[in-house]
């Protein structure tokens, strides 16, 4: 897997389960899954700072194994 990224929790639909998170230094809004997150709660707010793993999925990228 490639290096970590930062970057801060745009918007989480908790009810959908799926959010988008914005990488430092850049205006694109990047998918995650809820189940990307780590942590038994497996939730986090509009805001927030993360690290996570940014790869390509299926024709986008995607967030993956974020950590808060």
């Amino acid at each position: 897997m490639e290096g970590r990224s930062k970057g801060f929790v745009q918007s989480f639909n908790r009810l959908g389960g799926y959010g988008f998170v914005v990488p430092v230094g850049s205006e694109e809004q990047v998918y995650f899954s809820a189940e990307e997150i780590e942590g038994k709660e497996r939730t986090v707010s509009e805001g927030q700072q993360v690290s996570f793993v940014l790869v390509l999925g299926d024709g986008r990228f995607e967030a993956k194994d974020l950590r808060l």
